[in-house]
């Protein structure tokens, strides 16, 4: 029995260094853990007065301020949105000259189209001895009144436009 003692106490003698230095290693790490987690403390609690319990609530506040001016800007993206969508966002030009007599396709036929395809297409003649002007309104892409070739051609690239524009 002496000698299975012996043996123990040896075996814990010659542990004893490698323990020691293990708690010590645990007890730098704990050091340095603790360290880190004032530091971020400190941080959290950093302000005018150093209070964390004041630090808190000007964070509420602030986060309550952040979502009051969020539902603020939403509203009015939606109402932007609203607004944009009756605005003109195609436009197409065509210019042509209707009388042979004439050159320099100084006529055109000109469509103002919003996102729905609703809007104006506005012509011109021009002749020697006078110009003419004509507008007939425009809604889903067609008139209920005769359109010219060029008229036509004016709303296609008002929508070729407005369809560009999506793809943006």
């Amino acid at each position: 029995m002496l000698v299975a003692m012996g043996n123990t106490v040896f075996y814990l003698q010659a542990a004893a260094p490698y323990a020691a230095a293990g708690a010590l290693i645990l007890a730098v790490v704990s050091l340095v853990l603790l360290l880190i987690l004032r530091r971020r403390i400190g941080r959290l609690a950093r302000g005018k007065s150093g209070n964390m319990e004041e630090t808190i609530d000007l964070l509420a506040r602030e986060m309550k301020e952040m979502q009051e001016f969020r539902s603020e800007l939403e509203q009015y993206l939606k109402l932007a949105e609203k607004r944009l969508r009756g605005s003109v966002q195609g436009i197409g030009v065509v210019r042509f000259n209707p009388f042979e007599a004439q050159g320099g396709n100084q006529s055109f036929a000109a469509a103002l189209l919003d996102e729905r395809g609703n809007g104006i297409v506005l012509s011109t003649l021009h002749a020697r001895e006078r110009a003419s002007v004509y507008c007939k309104p425009i809604e889903g892409g067609s008139s209920t009144f005769d359109l010219t070739d060029e008229e036509k051609e004016a709303i296609e690239h008002a929508k070729q436009s407005i369809a560009k524009n999506r793809k943006k």
